[in-house]
């Protein structure tokens, strides 16, 4: 209940004073619902011919002391029109009540969606190495409309509350017994409906668990449609999907039975009281016609109330999961942020690598509990205005070092300096500033390609715009294209080829101007011709910049000033190209046999 708490004062914070005007607006309505409810009294006596009952009740004997001052036929019409008057009134009111409410929730939701958003973008690269993407945005889109639906239904227990305890004021005002027996039957059939709130928790997480499940099947799908439909894996797959849609299907059908059933009892109950309350008023303590029939009314009115509390107690307590969801990941990212990295703020301060940037027994595991080291004891030397390649075999250890050379990991133990300076928190959001990354999966937008080169510069010209794409081996096909640099590029980058994609991230890359620029395997997948324009490129940036190469493909870096070699985590050869590739017993040298044989 704790992270239930944590969000209706969130919701305090966010609404402010709007939060409490609309409970006593509440409050209000049922004033005014019960008083109109008084008035079918004397109206009902007109119309049996009788005049003074009702004469005890407040708010009523005022205006039944005035009624008698009118001709007898202008009573009537005088109760009708004071009815209507305060119908009218009620509606108006509700109305504002709705449209308040209205403008609440979504102030609510939107000031969640970007706390929970900045907190995301803030986190550190850790964070989502343990988080699928699928679960993040099954979080920022179900799990966070059900934590702000369920504190706005917080705040409607909460009228709901006060509203009821108006109507049980007035209806103790026509008859206290009466009134008593129902508010006691209604608290004693909310202790029986306890086990429909634990049933509706249980449901609740269980919709928890298919949500995440089912955003994880769409994300995974059109992330891999092309491997699908070429293997001819829609039936095995949809095959998959419809059982997970049956699963969610039942579990909102037994929600839906639940609180039907719980509304079910009441209204059996209801009916059941109706008629014992009639019989005892009538032959036991002879309440007058009119008031036993306003009776009736405000029980048919009242008892709903409880009903409706039970409702809104199954769904808060349902949406229990997703608040506990939230406020797990709000911590993991608040434990591991990232101090001043906004996205406002990129510009402004941007570290030069003027020397070297080195790592000092970087030792380093992506579980901490784990015997396993990523990295161990690593000490190199990336020398500014040179090219650096880091090679070895798959899991040695070389997307892990370039994390933590580009300040998105923090080393277990060892440091990292640049130009002779530890790069500490202080120093992190200008030298992250300062790097530039183009990695082997090229992340591209579904618009134009001017638009996906502006991303990380939306003031470059033109001008600059042709410059980067000429450093990227990029103008020629870039200027072929139906519509030049405003050619729609589709979903990733899917209607250009891998080397055109892999060319338009490393011109948006180049734009920036980063001091270090960081290849992650950039050119694995590209045929030879396209390679042969990377490593161009690559000549045409050596000494404008720091250049930090990962291949699988060893030809790529023959040109590269120093060779890394990394094993389990540590680094067995490094030198230059040549050297290494003579020394037959080392590491190197086999990658280079296996490659040249294949």
């Amino acid at each position: 209940m704790s992270d239930l708490v944590y969000f209706v004062r969130k919701l305090h914070v966010y609404v402010g004073a709007k939060l409490y005007v609309s409970i006593i607006s509440a409050a209000a309505l049922g004033f005014i619902e019960g008083i109109g409810l008084y008035f079918l009294i004397p109206m009902l006596n007109l119309l049996n011919g009788g005049r003074n009952e009702g004469e005890n009740l407040p708010f009523l004997a005022p205006f039944l002391h005035m009624l008698t001052q009118l001709p007898n036929k202008a009573e009537l019409p005088a109760i009708l029109g004071v009815f209507v008057v305060l119908l009218l009134f009620q509606a108006v009111l509700q109305r504002i009540q709705q449209i308040q409410s209205s403008g609440i929730s979504q102030t609510f939701i939107r000031a969640l969606r970007l706390e929970f958003y900045e907190a995301l973008l803030s986190a550190q690269w850790a964070f989502f190495m343990r988080r699928r993407s699928s679960d993040l945005q099954q979080l920022l889109t179900t799990e966070l409309a059900r934590a702000a639906q369920g504190a706005l239904q917080v705040m409607a227990f909460a009228a709901s509350i006060a509203f009821t305890l108006i109507q049980i004021a007035l209806a103790m005002m026509l008859s206290f017994k009466l009134t008593i027996v129902i508010a006691a039957c209604g608290l004693s059939f909310a202790l029986f409906a306890r086990r429909f709130v634990q049933d509706s928790k249980r449901l609740g997480e269980r919709m928890t668990d298919l949500s995440q499940a089912y955003y994880a099947s769409v994300s995974e799908s059109f992330n891999g449609i092309k491997d699908l439909k070429s293997n001819r894996l829609e039936l095995q797959h949809l095959t998959w999907f419809k059982s997970l849609n049956d699963r969610m299907r039942d579990n909102a059908n037994r929600f839906v039975t639940v609180q039907s059933t719980s509304q079910l009892y009441y209204k059996f109950a209801s009916a059941i009281l109706i008629a014992a309350f009639v019989w005892i008023a009538f032959e036991w303590l002879h309440v007058k016609t009119g008031q036993l029939l306003v009776i009736v009314v405000i029980f048919s009115r009242l008892w709903p109330r409880f009903a409706g509390l039970q409702n809104l107690g199954e769904q808060i307590v349902s949406s229990l999961p997703a608040f506990r969801n939230l406020r797990t990941v709000q911590r993991e990212t608040e434990a591991g942020r990232e101090p001043n990295l906004y996205v406002e703020d990129a510009e402004e301060e941007r570290m030069v690598v003027r020397t070297s940037i080195e790592c000092h027994g970087v030792s380093f595991r992506h579980d901490p509990e784990s015997p396993v080291y990523a990295l161990r004891g690593v000490r190199v030397k990336f020398p500014a205005h040179r090219m650096t390649a880091i090679v070895g075999k798959s899991g040695a250890g070389k997307s892990t070092l370039i994390d933590i050379v580009t300040g998105l990991l923090r080393p277990e133990s060892g440091e990292v300096k640049v130009d002779g300076q530890l790069l500490i928190e202080e120093r992190l959001k200008s030298y992250r500033n300062a790097v530039g990354y183009v990695s082997q999966d090229p992340f591209l937008f579904h618009t134009t390609i001017r638009e996906n080169l502006k991303v990380g510069s939306p003031n470059a010209t033109d001008e600059q715009l042709r410059e980067a794409l000429s450093f990227a081996a990029a103008d020629e096909f870039v200027q072929a294209l139906p519509e030049g640099l405003d050619t729609v590029i589709g979903d990733r980058g899917v209607r250009l080829s891998g080397g055109e994609r892999q060319r338009i991230v490393l011109a948006r890359a180049i734009l920036r101007e980063p001091s270090v620029l960081v290849l992650d395997e950039a050119t694995s997948a590209l045929d030879n011709e396209n390679e042969a324009k990377i490593q161009c490129t690559l000549e045409r940036l050596r000494g404008r910049m720091t250049l930090i190469v990962i291949a699988h493909r060893l030809s790529t870096i023959r040109q590269a000033d120093q060779v890394i070699v990394l094993d389990h985590g540590e680094v067995v050869q490094s030198g230059e190209y040549n050297q290494l590739s003579n020394e037959s017993d080392g590491i190197f040298s086999q990658m280079l046999a296996y490659q040249k044989q294949a």
